[in-house]
C-alpha cells in the first residue's frame, strides 16, 4: 500500500516541527492544505511533531547534563522514549 500525497505532506508537517524548520513547516502545511488536508488535520500533525520534539529534547537535556557534570559521554545511558513523547517511560514499564 502506498501513502497518498496528502498523508505524506501531513507527515512532513510533523517532521518540520520536530526539525524546528519554519520554512519547511510553512511549505508542507500549505501543500497539505492544497491537497485537501483540513486545519484540524494539520493541527494534529503539528501536535505529533511537538510530542516527538519534546521527548527528544528531554532526552538531550539529560544527556547534556551528564556531560556538563563531567561524565564520560560514551558511558552515558540513552533512555528510551515512548510513542506519547514521555521521556524515559516505555509502554509496559
Amino acid at each position: 500500500m502506498k501513502l497518498d500525497d496528502r498523508t505524506i505532506e501531513l507527515i512532513a508537517v510533523g517532521a518540520s516541527v520536530t526539525a524546528c524548520c519554519q520554512h519547511c513547516l510553512r511549505h508542507h502545511a500549505d501543500k497539505a492544505r492544497h491537497l485537501g488536508a483540513s486545519d484540524e488535520e494539520i493541527a494534529e500533525a503539528i501536535a505529533a511533531g511537538r510530542m516527538v520534539r519534546g521527548g527528544s529534547a528531554t532526552q538531550m537535556d539529560k544527556f547534556v547534563e551528564q556531560l556538563a557534570d563531567g561524565k564520560n559521554i560514551q558511558d552515558a545511558p540513552v533512555d528510551p522514549v515512548d510513542p506519547s513523547g514521555q521521556a524515559g517511560v516505555m509502554e509496559g514499564d
